[in-house]
């Protein structure tokens, strides 16, 4: 787990919503729904996985969310998604299938189904609803209290559903409009919000049969009730109209605006865009500023349809993009920006306490370290560490941190020139000389603080070195690791003593990070230091090739090991002559 993971667990919302989770190319590989963000999104870098979970929390390098109001909207949001970016991870919701829509047909004698298409037939949509066993249910309860046709097809004679009161029966007799009108009305009413005084009728109904002792009927006005309210529960995510349209809200605060824009395409809302920047402007003139910039500088899309928040003028908006700009006062559209606008506010809000964790990481940590040692601030740290293997290939390399960042950049590597045998003090004095020799010549940054990895004797080989023969005054501090090779101790003063930091300090935690980077690093090229001369070593005495053949060899093969594994006719292949190819055989076998 990251850094940026890290950071941004400790920020999820405790709200509602999706998150996508991306690998280190930035591809989404993962969508997924939460009804507590922060709960969800935590769960996977905590605690034991089965072995795909693990695969999948293996990849992810970082992750985004966008938040719903709700859980449904949150179900809907997550199969568009899906469906926008197909996750490799994701096997469910891939197909064309989607949420029930409860529809009133625009026939003659119109119908109320359910659907999974919704289509361009004048017919009236109302959902999607997430669960299909409450969409079904309510629809059931629809049809009893509105007798709409139920048949595809107008039979001959009247069917059961007429007898029962639940059918007007047009194959039998003739139904005016108006009978129709009045029944779709009904319908939409309760749909539309009205299904509140049909369950305040059911609760008064499921109260009167369970006084009556009557439980069985009680409980099944207690389970339309309940479909009711699962059916009934208001979402915004998907819409039923086509319209293709961009939704805006923004957000500011301390100089800095957040912009959110979601993507509906089909009347789903299948993507968002992020944008956060500093504000030398009025908000609401910056966001006109960012509407012209959006679609001109990025060439996005333009759709049929934007939505803006109150504040900004749809007229100026219109004019300058062309396109139909709408401030909506009411309903599903309204509810779209404002939920826009809740996102906008959260990252930006995410984007302050990133902001404040990092210095806490950074430069207050650098900060509270040169109050711990009694010197000013270290806002730049060099540290220095060694790696050899019993004298063979000594190399040292240097490592910079600037207000507590690593600046790889100013990483220097250094090959040890006058040291024979396995000599560390003397391999620091040789490498430190070196450093602070060159910054002096060409008038480099002199460092505030120079670390080195190592004890007692390391700090002051150093300090011989910066004093007596340089005569260079930068405080010098030794890093002592345990025996489990983690940091243990700080060295600084003269004499030396221990710095007592707490070990849940950010001080503390930025000398560890120091120290690791520079052991890192110093390994490292160790590593492709003693790699490169085991391949030359292993050619030097073979008669026939040169510095040409070597880098040829090292080119093709790249290490011994792959050489060991060629055959003739691969050496013979790159223009080795035989007798000289047999000869590297022999030598390899040796």
């Amino acid at each position: 787990m990251n850094d940026i993971i890290k950071n941004k667990l400790l920020l999820l919302p405790d709200q509602p919503g999706c998150y996508l989770m991306k690998d280190r190319q930035g591809t989404i590989i993962y969508v997924g729904k939460a009804k507590i963000l922060k709960n969800r999104v935590r769960s996977y870098f905590t605690g034991s996985h089965d072995g795909k979970t693990l695969r999948l929390v293996n990849e992810i390098e970082d992750f985004e969310y966008i938040v719903t109001s709700s859980n449904m909207e949150a179900l809907i949001l997550e199969m568009n998604l899906i469906k926008k970016h197909d996750p490799k991870y994701n096997v469910m919701l891939k197909d064309d299938k989607s949420y029930p829509f409860i529809k009133i047909t625009a026939e003659r004698h119109p119908r109320l189904i359910t659907t999974r298409k919704v289509k361009k037939d004048k017919g009236k949509y109302f959902g999607p609803y997430p669960n299909v066993q409450a969409a079904n249910e309510t629809k059931k309860l629809l049809d009893r209290m509105y007798p709409l046709r139920k048949c595809t097809n107008l039979p001959s004679r009247a069917c059961l559903y007429y007898h029962l009161g639940q059918c007007l029966g047009p194959c039998i007799q003739d139904v005016s409009e108006d009978v129709y009108k009045k029944n779709i009305d009904e319908i939409i009413h309760f749909l539309n919000g009205g299904y509140k005084d049909i369950k305040k009728e059911l609760v008064e109904k499921m109260t009167a049969a369970a006084e009556e002792l009557d439980f069985e009927r009680a409980k099944e006005y207690r389970d339309k009730i309940a479909h009711i309210e699962t059916t009934m529960e208001k979402q915004k995510i998907t819409t039923t109209d086509f319209t293709d349209r961009d939704v805006f809200g923004f957000a500011f605060d301390k100089g800095w605006m957040c912009v959110q824009v979601f993507f509906i395409r089909q009347g789903k809302l299948i993507e968002r865009d992020v944008s956060i920047f500093p504000i030398y402007n009025e908000p609401d003139e910056e966001m006109l500023t960012f509407l012209g910039q959006f679609y001109t500088k990025t060439n996005h899309f333009k759709p049929r349809e934007i939505l803006v928040p109150n504040s900004i003028s749809a007229e100026m908006a219109e004019e300058l993009l062309k396109v139909k700009v709408l401030k909506p006062q009411r309903g599903q559209k309204k509810d779209l920006v404002q939920l826009a606008t809740k996102n906008a506010k959260i990252a930006l809000q995410e984007k302050f306490s990133l902001i404040e964790r990092d210095e806490e990481r950074t430069i207050k940590a650098v900060e509270n370290l040169g109050k711990q040692m009694g010197i000013y601030t270290p806002h730049r740290i060099e540290a220095f560490d060694n790696s050899n293997i019993q004298g063979t290939d000594p190399v040292s390399a240097m490592v910079v941190f600037i207000d507590g960042k690593a600046e790889r950049k100013e990483y220097r590597k250094y090959k040890i020139k006058s040291v024979q045998g396995p000599d560390d003090y003397d391999s620091m004095r040789e490498v430190v000389r070196r450093r602070y020799t060159r910054v002096l010549k060409e008038d480099l940054p002199l460092a505030d603080l120079i670390i080195i990895d190592g004890g007692k004797g390391h700090v002051e080989a150093v300090r011989d070195v910066l004093e007596n023969e340089l005569n260079l005054d930068i405080p010098i501090s030794g890093l002592v690791k345990d025996e489990k090779h983690r940091t243990s101790q700080l060295l600084y003063g003269n004499p030396l003593e221990i710095i007592q930091l707490a070990r849940n300090s950010q001080e503390f935690y930025l000398l560890q990070r120091i120290q690791d980077e520079v052991h890192r690093f110093a390994i490292t090229f160790h590593r492709e230091l003693r790699g490169k001369n085991a391949f030359q070593s292993v050619l030097d005495d073979i008669s026939g090739i040169g510095e040409k053949r070597k880098k040829q060899l090292l080119k093709t093969f790249g290490s011994v090991k792959k050489m060991k594994e060629a055959t003739l006719q691969e050496f013979r292949d790159i223009g080795l002559p035989e007798r000289v190819a047999d000869a590297l055989i022999k030598k390899l076998q040796e």
